[in-house]
């Protein structure tokens, strides 16, 4: 294992370099590549020399059974936990549940069964789930229904397994029905199953309510999940206005035990850009 990394820059050992930090921060593939090469196993090696217990894979459900399967192995072998992977339902806008038509269900349930699968080989017990767009020709409220009653069949197929479907409000575009935390608490909710809960993505939340700190706790008993970035620029802690130090303190002193997703790039290029994230989770994670 690693005996410590140098700050980004200088010749100066980082304190408590290649000890676990106090959360569960999940690295993806690409983050670490220039220190580990393009191997994504070999890149999860390098984040657990340097502190790091969990990852993510949005494209989990793309990789072969086989790739699948090596991941899940390694992350077993290593102790570290899987983090979310999308559902696959064929895209945002081709199948938006909101519309309430049985071939997009059916596409979402295929995609729920696909999860089964996919959870047994590399571990995962959470899978990403984006209801798609706003049906323009329909009211709110029925929109908001008929996401309901997929989900609910949705659970039927991920609770025996204790698969978790954690629902992403997102900032990426207007045309997006889910777009805020109280959306998604109101919807799982109404779900009512230990399978439906949120994926609270800080930095979308951050961009379309502010209020941050005031939304989680509003949400707390429905987040299953979070995921981070820095406003603007969704690059890691230190890099924009959110001040990350003060929120993980804030979910660390409410009991958080659950893994936080770095969807985010690297402010820096190369591996000066690597240790810098490094050191910058090194900081934020300085809050005891």
């Amino acid at each position: 294992m690693a005996s410590g990394i140098a700050k980004a820059g200088s010749d100066k050992k980082m304190p408590n370099a290649d000890q676990p930090f106090h959360l569960r921060y999940a690295t993806h593939d690409g983050m670490f590549e220039n220190h580990a090469g393009q191997n994504f196993t070999d890149q999860i090696k390098f984040a657990y020399d340097h502190g790091f217990r969990a990852i993510e894979d949005n494209g989990m459900m793309g990789r072969s059974p086989e790739e699948q399967q090596k991941i899940g192995d390694t992350l077993a072998k290593l102790g570290m936990g899987m983090g979310v992977f999308v559902l696959d339902k064929g895209g945002n806008d081709a199948n938006t549940l909101a519309a309430g038509k049985p071939e997009f269900v059916e596409i979402f349930l295929k995609g729920c069964r696909g999860a089964v699968e996919a959870s047994k080989r590399c571990g995962g017990k959470l899978t990403t789930v984006v209801p798609g767009d706003f049906e323009r020709h329909l009211p709110e409220g029925i929109q908001t229904a008929n996401i309901i009653l997929a989900l609910r069949k949705g659970v039927e197929i991920l609770e025996p397994h204790g698969i978790v479907m954690v629902l992403e409000p997102l900032s990426d575009n207007p045309d997006l029905f889910l777009r805020t935390a109280d959306q998604a608490y109101a919807i799982c909710k109404a779900v009512n199953s230990p399978s439906c809960k949120i994926l609270f993505d800080m930095y979308h939340i951050q961009r379309n309510c502010g209020n941050l700190i005031h939304h989680i706790d509003w949400a707390w008993d429905e987040i299953a999940y979070f995921q981070i970035g820095n406003n603007p620029g969704r690059n890691e802690p230190g890099t924009g206005e959110m001040d990350y130090k003060n929120i993980f303190k804030h979910i660390y002193h409410k009991g958080y035990k659950g893994m936080l997703g770095m969807e985010h790039g690297n402010a820096k290029p190369g591996k000066e850009g690597e240790l810098a994230l490094i050191e910058a989770y090194r900081e934020a994670d300085d809050f005891v």
